[in-house]
Order: C-alpha cells, then sequence, then structure tokens
C-alpha cells in the first residue's frame, strides 16, 4: 500500500475557506442552470467523495512523473525506476511502507498508443506482481505470478479509446479506463543478501512505446500537456479545480454518468472550467460544507471499515471498476485507507492497534506475543508477513537488530514451540538471546501492525473472503 500522509491528512480540505479560495483564469458560469444552495452543498459532498481518489492519484503522479524537484520524483512518462531495496526507518516519505518488496514504478501515457510490458522469466519460487491501476485508481490487471504465471512475456496495456489489432507475441491487453495510468510493481526479497537477485529480476523488467517493440515508425505524439501544480496546501482550496482537470482524461463509464451529470451543473468535468472565486459568499460557504461533511464521512467510513477478528480489522477493499460499481464511498475509503492497494485475492493486509482484549497497543508498557497454532499460520501461495510500525507516524522504526518485520522466508531461523506453534514476541527490549530470532522489536510507545498475505489461498483454511474466510488471525495477547 501507498500512503501518502500528507495527502491523506490534506485532501479533505481541511483548511478550505472562501477567503483563501484561489483559481485558475476564469469563464463565466451559466446563472440559470446554477443548482439551489442545498443542491449545491449536496452536489459539493457527493463530488468530494466520488473525486477524492481521482485527485490524490494526480497529486502522487504529479510528484512522481511530473515535477522533476518533488524530492519524490521517478521518471518521466513511460520509463520504469527500479528502487533497488526495501524501505527502512529512513524512509518517511511514504507511510505504512512495505518493507517486503523492492518497488518498480511506471507512470504510463496511454494517449498516443499503446504501450508494451515486458517481464523476463522469474524463479516461481520468488513472487513478484505488476498491479495497473488508472486514473479512477481502478486495479484493472494484473501480471505476476498469481495471473500470468513465472515465465517470460509480452503484455499490452491500452487507453480507453484504443482501437487496433493485438500485435503477435502480445500475451494479454489490459484496458486503462483512463488515459495515464500506473504500473506498481513489487518484487520479493529474500534477505539482505538478495538484493542482488532482485537488481537482476528488475533489469529484466522493459517498458517500451508499442512502436518501439515492433520496431516500427511511432505515430505522431500526443499533445503537450500543461500540468497543474499541486501540493498539499493547493489541493486544500482547489480540489474540484484538479477534479475538473482530472476528469478530461476519464471518459464517463455507464456507472458515473449520473454523478457527472451533478458535477457539470456547477462547471465541472470535460470542457468545463470549474472557478471557485466567481462563486457568491453564499455559494462558496455552501460549498465548503459540503466538502467538509463528505470528508467527515470517508474518515469516520474509514475507522469502521472491514470486520474485527481477534482485534485485527480486515477487509477486501481495492479491486477494479466492477468492484466499486459505482460505490463511490468503497472507493474513497479504498484510497484514504491505503491508495494503490492490492486485490484481496493479490494481497490482503489486517491490520491492527489494539491487543485480543480491544486495549491499545503500547511497547513502553507492555510486552506482547502473537502464536500461530501448528499449522495455522496465514495461508498462503506466496509468503506473508508481519511489519512493525511506530502508532502515530505509521514508519518503520530504528532498533538495535534493524529488524522491521518477520516473514515467512525467516522461518528457518526462527524458532517453534515443543507443540509445532509459533511464538513472535513484540516488544521494545530484547526478549533474551534464546527467544531473539522471534522478536519483532517494538517502539517505546503506540505500536501498529500490519499483515501481508501475498496471494493468499482460496481453499478453505482461507482468509477470503476477506473478513468472512476461515482462517482468523490469531489475537495479540499481553505478555504476563
Amino acid at each position: 500500500m501507498l500512503t501518502k500522509r500528507d495527502l491523506l491528512c490534506s485532501a479533505a480540505l481541511v483548511g478550505f475557506t472562501a477567503a483563501t479560495a484561489r483559481s485558475s483564469p476564469a469563464f463565466a458560469q451559466n446563472k440559470a442552470e446554477w443548482p439551489s444552495m442545498i443542491e449545491a452543498k449536496e452536489i459539493a459532498e457527493a463530488g468530494f467523495i466520488y473525486g477524492l481518489p481521482i485527485v490524490m492519484n494526480y497529486a502522487i503522479m504529479y510528484e512522481y512523473a511530473i515535477d522533476r524537484n518533488s524530492g519524490q520524483f521517478k521518471a518521466s512518462f513511460n520509463q520504469i525506476k527500479n528502487e533497488p531495496n526495501v524501505f527502512t526507518y529512513k524512509d518517511t516519505a511514504i507511510v505504512t511502507p512495505n518493507s517486503d518488496t523492492p518497488y518498480s514504478f511506471a507512470w504510463l501515457d496511454l494517449r498516443a498508443e499503446p504501450i508494451v510490458l515486458s517481464v523476463p522469466g522469474i524463479d516461481p519460487k520468488r513472487y513478484y506482481s505488476i498491479m495497473l491501476c488508472d486514473g479512477n485508481t481502478y486495479n484493472f490487471g494484473y501480471v505476476g505470478t498469481r495471473a500470468t504465471g513465472s515465465e517470460a512475456g509480452d503484455y499490452m496495456v491500452v487507453g480507453p479509446d484504443w482501437k487496433g489489432d493485438t500485435p503477435a507475441g502480445i500475451k494479454q491487453v489490459f484496458r486503462s479506463s483512463t488515459q495515464f495510468a500506473l504500473a506498481g510493481y513489487r518484487t520479493q526479497l529474500f534477505g539482505p543478501d538478495d538484493l542482488g537477485n532482485v537488481e537482476k529480476v528488475q533489469a529484466g523488467y522493459k517498458v517500451q512505446m508499442l512502436s518501439a517493440h515492433l520496431k516500427r515508425t511511432p505515430p505522431a505524439a500526443a499533445p503537450a500537456i500543461d500540468f497543474p501544480k499541486i501540493d498539499k496546501e493547493l489541493v486544500k482550496t482547489n480540489f474540484f479545480e484538479y477534479l475538473d482537470f482530472a476528469l478530461q482524461f476519464a471518459p464517463a463509464q455507464d456507472n458515473e454518468k449520473e454523478m457527472r451529470a451533478k458535477l457539470a451543473r456547477i462547471g465541472i468535468g470535460p470542457g468545463k472550467t470549474f472557478n471557485f472565486k466567481d462563486l457568491s459568499l453564499e455559494k462558496k460557504l455552501e460549498f465548503g460544507l459540503g466538502m467538509k461533511e463528505g470528508q467527515r464521512r470517508v474518515d469516520e467510513a474509514v475507522a469502521n471499515v472491514g470486520k474485527t477478528i481477534n482485534g485485527w480489522r480486515v477487509s477486501g477493499l481495492p479491486g477494479d471498476s466492477a468492484h466499486y460499481n459505482g460505490d463511490w464511498m468503497k472507493r474513497a475509503v479504498a484510497a484514504q485507507a491505503g491508495i494503490y492497494g492490492n486485490d484481496p485475492e493479490e494481497a490482503t493486509y489486517p491490520f491492527t492497534r489494539v491487543d485480543s482484549e480491544g486495549q491499545t497497543l503500547d511497547g513502553s508498557k507492555h510486552s506482547y506475543t502473537l502464536t500461530f497454532p501448528p499449522g495455522q499460520q496465514p495461508p498462503v501461495n506466496a509468503f506473508w508477513s508481519l511489519t512493525m510500525y511506530d502508532g502515530k507516524s505509521q514508519l518503520l522504526i530504528e532498533n538495535p537488530i534493524n529488524r522491521y518485520l518477520i516473514n515467512s522466508p525467516m522461518l528457518p531461523t526462527m524458532k517453534t514451540n515443543a507443540d509445532g506453534s509459533l511464538t513472535l514476541y513484540i516488544q521494545n527490549k530484547s526478549p533474551g538471546a534464546d527467544k531473539e530470532a522471534n522478536w519483532l522489536p517494538a517502539p517505546n510507545g503506540l505500536i501498529y501492525l500490519v499483515m501481508r498475505l501475498y496471494w493468499p489461498k482460496t481453499q478453505a483454511p482461507s482468509i477470503l473472503p476477506a473478513g468472512t474466510g476461515t482462517w482468523q488471525p490469531p489475537g495479540v495477547k499481553r505478555a504476563s
């Protein structure tokens, strides 16, 4: 999951006020068609919930692929950036970082022609995945161990309006619902001494325009775009202008035509230019109230997402367009809780801040254990992990053994109990040399734990369907 802390805290328009609203050059609003004040508030509320994932995605795309001075820039469109390392406590830009699988990123501009993603043959024992996520934050396809196997292959990603034949040798075609999309790669790391092998795998990932793949003359380049600057301050006041901008690259699907029609009434959508500063003070206030209420509802839904099982929250939020089926709140919750999270079939993420009795996890007050009974470790086809975060910042914590997680590839070095069960020691200080192999160092304060189940098994016992599966994560116990 990638969850930009600043965006999650600020995309809500927390500081949204009429006095500070700024805007791009105006064009006249049609006063006769403008909705009533109450309608405007309702449209602003619904539009905020609908647009939150779209604006969040644009903000990250801007940082990663457009603004070379953002401090987060990865690579220009249609180029891949490999990260040959995993996150540590020194990495603070992304909260709840994954420290299991080094990432690679490729932001795709699909306007001129399709993009071909080529992968090498990869050892079946090494899990990898390429998640394709579009500007609507729909996971519209997967390449990888679970979805397509471990063999080498070429896969084509096309835009929403592409019409053409599939060239010979292309194993599968994936269609984005928007003209810009993200390919997010995860490559399993078996341990610190395995980074060189991961780099070799990453070196085999290729991203090419279709014409380059076919060694043909490329079509005319797509028009240059003046991407509006976005940051955590601008998004507070210009939210709907960013949504208006992004929607021009996202043709309306059948299940969103009603929402698009509502937004069009306030000048938002392709061919329109929403201009906040031209609104009357009353309408500005109605917009502010609507957006604030929309954020309150999203926050409430995030806090109550999924089902509580032994203190863990288990949900299966992310998915494709059919998965959400026009449920804009569900899509907004998925984005705010962890934008670019996997489909539950690819990875499921139980998380907790409390022990099995519902008491807040606090490494300054207690030591804890997590015990998997014999034969009841997380049922996965790939691997599982348990990652420790600081409960306040949701960042990895510095610790004396540089261990940020325990995962199933580490099991050969760990100790099992006499009955075959596996106990993990979750505490701030070492549990002693004889137990240190099973120690997950905790902060001297609040604790946030995330379990990751990559490619969870579907046959019983299984965590799927998420929240109602036959396998349940055991509760975290306070040590006696």
